[in-house]
């Protein structure tokens, strides 16, 4: 074997494994891919999109109301698989759901992105400290916070979706969408 050929191979192999590393570390601690397994985000996520997931931004930051967050769940669910829903309620909150809506703190919240309105009343409940209660988009039909008699502790959250990259004709960037209804005069 010539010398460079040798040393083309060396060269090759050396890319491939500093790419390979490179691509483990970006996984790991940067930004992954997911795929979405079920329909509790409809209409927001669709069965199969993939979207992509920052993994450090709660480094620096905590999660907002509107997040679509992906976490291990709590514990008492003995569940395998990450789940992905939106943060709704914050540390310290009175969350309640009655009459089609959620409220935080007896004020109710507008959420255009949500499949159809809720069909249950849940709470009043307090949100503990380093705790969130999380909802799919898809309330009706997702197994989330307000069924669980569980906390999702801050420990737990993995990283917050940011947008889905396939299908190509679903890509799009998720936004939180999320506000008070300052409309109902309550």
């Amino acid at each position: 074997m010539s010398k460079a050929l040798k040393d083309f191979i060396k060269e090759t192999v050396s890319v491939v494994v500093i790419a390979f590393i490179l691509a483990m570390l970006l996984r790991t601690y940067v930004i992954e891919g997911r795929i979405i397994p079920t329909g509790s985000m409809l209409p927001t996520l669709q069965l199969q999109d993939r979207v992509m997931v920052n993994k450090f931004i709660y480094y620096f930051k905590e999660p907002q109301r509107g997040d679509i967050i992906v976490f291990r769940p709590p514990e008492a669910i003995n569940a395998k698989e990450d789940y992905i829903k939106r943060v709704i309620g914050l540390p310290g909150e009175k969350v309640e759901m009655k009459n089609g809506r959620v409220y935080i703190n007896d004020k109710p919240l507008k959420e255009p992105y949500l499949y159809e309105p809720l069909d249950y009343e849940y709470g009043p409940v307090w949100v503990p400290e380093d705790s969130f209660l999380v909802l799919g988009d898809n309330r009706n039909h997702s197994f989330d916070s307000h069924m669980w008699n569980a906390w999702l502790t801050r420990d737990h959250i993995k990283g917050k979706a940011f947008m889905v990259y396939w299908p190509i004709n679903h890509i799009h960037l998720l936004e939180r969408g999320v506000s008070f209804d300052e409309d109902t005069g309550n």
